[in-house]
């Protein structure tokens, strides 16, 4: 009786362990393809102004809104990643 209340114990709280460990990493993960993908975007923006300089105002509104974009879809997936390990 009191092996099997231990164990659930246990489990239990390697369960927690685990979730914490899979929340940070979700965050970091979230960090990384922000990053990746804001490169992505000034490279590409970068090289259509090479190629066509006279719309560098146009590609240049258009980066900085995408740039926006992908940064906050990944503050929200950092966010919610971090709730995951302080209020749980």
């Amino acid at each position: 009786m009191l092996s099997s209340i231990l164990l659930d114990a246990v489990a239990s709280g390697a369960n927690v362990g685990i979730g914490y460990g899979i929340a940070g990493l979700g965050a970091g993960l979230a960090a990384v393809g922000a990053g990746i993908g804001i490169g992505r975007i000034g490279g590409s923006a970068l090289e259509s102004i090479a190629r066509q300089p006279e719309a560098i105002n146009d590609i240049r509104s258009n980066m900085i809104l995408t740039a926006a974009l992908v940064e906050g879809a990944a503050f929200f997936a950092m966010v919610i990643g971090l709730l995951v390990i302080f209020l749980k």
